[in-house]
Order: structure tokens, then sequence, then C-alpha cells
């Protein structure tokens, strides 16, 4: 693995950096205003600074990074990794500046990976033209859905049509208007294998039957600025069949195709927000006097300065050899990677921002910083795209077989 920038790399991460310092840092006080002075706090991608932000991202040719092949940018996951740190300095805005924002960038995957020509005209295009936002009904409260193949909506077949009934929470931007299309998982046979139960369907918002019942708050937060996390129930919801996604039985394949790009692309963001976190916190601990010197000189602080780089960089590394290997070998042969730095990503920012609030004191957990907000949002990728405990025991078991095959093979020689 080489770890240096190709030149294309090295010219958008310029790019870049300088957007981010001439637009993007000055506009997020904008942004935070405008978004207050809307009439729908939830819409929020309709305030006038982002759109200003967006066109310059697409005159700086900033546009669509995150998707590869002929729908997006074109670029391999390591080379859009230091792009998207970069981007999650300012995690509220840029990768929304950029059209990077999740959960776009996997809606928009899947629709280029496995929809239809007509499902891409009518619904991947405008994603991908910023127009319109998407979200993604997959996590229900009624069920441990930690395992997906628990998920009870069903999607059942009535000539041309599928009838869908459930109910869903946690889901990630739907309470924007600007939310226009759902992908939906849901059970079209549970007879089949357990893994063939699932499927993906397109349900447009305004089907009658879909009901946004309310926003889920996270640690006091509702997430005005990502769109909000809704619940959502679904009562003899009608579709067309051709908006079935693949065919069925193919939604946990699909599922388990969105979720490994969408976790690296987590936790290559959750770098850049610990980055600033460090900076912050070196700013801080520089101007601030306790005790007769400045919190830079106080041995404790200086303890959590030196573990904060030091766990960062070993993150960084783990996350690029994972990108790299999703680029050499696929997602499949790429997936105990993509297990490591979902487990690895959350705990290791977390505990950096810890340091950062403790830094600045009760400033820290104050609107005056963005260190509160930041750890709250961290602390939802402990559930986001799985939760900790099932990338451990997934990760644990592949060990032991890998360790037992070893043993065997050895004995044998």
């Amino acid at each position: 693995m080489d770890f240096s920038l190709d030149a294309r790399t090295t010219e958008l991460r310029e790019r870049l950096l300088d957007f981010m310092e001439s637009h993007v840092y000055p506009a997020e006080p904008v942004f935070a205003q405008q978004l207050a002075e809307l009439p729908d706090r939830w819409a929020w991608d309709s305030v006038p600074v982002l759109a200003s932000l967006r066109e310059e991202a697409r005159r700086r040719g900033l546009w669509n990074l995150f998707l590869p092949g002929e729908h997006g940018a074109g670029l391999t996951n390591l080379q859009y990794a230091p792009l998207a740190e970069i981007t999650g300095r300012s995690p509220g805005l840029a990768p929304a500046a950029l059209n990077c924002a999740a959960p776009d960038t996997g809606n928009m995957e899947v629709l280029a990976q496995f929809g239809t020509p007509e499902q891409q005209q009518r619904w991947l295009e405008p994603l991908l033209e910023g127009r319109i936002r998407s979200a993604f009904a997959m996590t229900e409260p009624d069920v441990a859905s930690s395992d997906a193949t628990n998920i009870a909506t069903r999607i059942e077949r009535d000539g041309d049509e599928y009838v869908i009934n459930g109910r869903k929470w946690w889901i990630t931007g739907a309470m924007n208007p600007n939310a226009r299309i759902f992908i939906v998982m849901g059970k079209t046979d549970p007879t089949a294998d357990r893994h063939r139960q699932q499927s993906m369907i397109l349900v447009p918002r305004d089907t009658p039957g879909v009901q946004v019942v309310r926003p889920m708050e996270v640690f006091g937060y509702d997430d005005h600025d990502h769109g909000g996390h809704a619940e959502i129930t679904f009562t003899d919801v009608r579709v067309p069949a051709s908006n079935l996604i693949g065919g069925e039985g193919d939604g946990f394949a699909i599922a388990q195709a969105r979720l490994g790009p969408g976790r690296i692309h987590h936790c290559m963001r959750a770098i850049g927000v610990a980055e600033r976190a460090i900076e912050l916190m070196c700013a801080r601990a520089s101007e601030r006097v306790a005790f007769g010197k400045p919190l830079s000189e106080q041995g404790v602080v200086r303890q959590w300065i030196a573990q904060s780089r030091v766990r960062l960089e070993q993150l960084r590394l783990l996350v690029l050899k994972t990108a790299w290997l999703m680029d050499t070998v696929g997602n499949k042969g790429a997936h105990t990677e993509i297990q490591a730095i979902k487990i690895a990503t959350p705990s290791t920012v977390q505990w950096i921002l810890d340091k950062a609030v403790q830094v600045h004191g009760a400033a820290g957990l104050s609107q005056d910083f963005p260190l509160a907000r930041a750890y709250a949002s961290i602390r939802t990728l402990r559930f986001a795209d799985g939760p900790d405990e099932v990338h451990i025991d997934a990760l644990a078991r592949h060990e032991l077989r890998r360790q037992a095959q070893r043993r065997a093979a050895t004995s044998g020689t």
C-alpha cells in the first residue's frame, strides 16, 4: 500500500481545503442563522447559503465525489478517504455542500448499482443533481433491528402492485419534506431462507398511507440540521410492482452492499471530526490559565493531547488500509477490516471528543463550541449501520475460524 496521494487526489484535496477555508467555515454561523429562520426547520437543505455553497462546489469540480463509476466522480475509496475526512471537519454543512451527505449517498449507490433505468431516471438523477433528498427505512422499534432478518414490515404482492405495512424509526433525514423518496426494507416471503425473506422497494413520500409520525431526539438534540430522524408508519401503502429494487429476496444482499461503503464513509468523516476536536483542544489549552500556568503545561492535558494524536493516527491507518482493500480485493474481501473500523472509529473519536470537552470545561458542554453536538452525533455511530456488539461478535468468530485453520494447517505438516 502506497501512502502518498496521487496527482488527482492531491489536486482535489487542495481545491477542497481552499473551499473549506474560503466558503464552508465562514458559512457555518450563517447556515445556523438561516436554518433558525426557516418556516419549516426540517427543510435544512433549503437555506440560501447552502445553495450558494453547492453552486461553488460544482464550479470547483467537488460534486458527488463519493460515487465511483459513471454516475459520480469515479474516485476509488482510497482517493476519496482524505477528501471525506476534510468534510468531516464541518459535518453539518460540508458533506451536503458537496452532495456527499448520508443517507443520500448510500441510496444513490443502491440506485446506481441495482436500480432499473426507469428508477434511475426518476430518482437517481434528481438525487445526483441535489434537487431532492431521500431516506433509507430499515430500522424498526418492535424488533431487534441489529439482526436485519428480524425486520417485520411486510411487502406483499397484489397484482401489479406491492402493499406495504409496517413501522420504522430512526429514519435519518425523513423529517425533511424534501426527502421525496424512501427506500423501504421489508419481508416479501417470511417462509423463505432467513436471508432471502427481505426485499427493498421505492416508496414516494406522498404515497397514501405513509405517515411521518414524529422526530426522534439524540441526547436532547433534534438534529434538524440533518433532516432529523423520523418514526414512520406504512399503512396499506400501495406502489407499482416496478418500484421493487432488484428481485424479491434480494433485500438483505442489497443492504449489505449499501452498508459497506456507508460504514467507511462514516469513519472517514469521523476522523475529520476528531481532527477538529484536537485543534480546538490545543487552542483552548494554550489560551486558558489555571493554577498559575496554561492548561497546555498541565501534565494530564498533555497526556490527553498526545494520546489523542496517537489514537487518531492509528485509526487513520486502519481506515486507509480498509479503503485500499475495498479497492483491490472488493468489499467482501475487506469485510473483516470494515468491521474493525466500525468497532474502532466511534469509540476512538468519542474518547478524543470527551477529552476536548474536558479541556474546554463547561464551555465544552455548550452551544458555543461544536464539541457537545459532535459527541452526541458520534455516539450514534455505535448503533448506526449495526451496533458495536454485532461487529465485535462477527469479527471474533472470523478470527477464531482463522486461527483454527492455521492450527490445523500447522499440525498437518
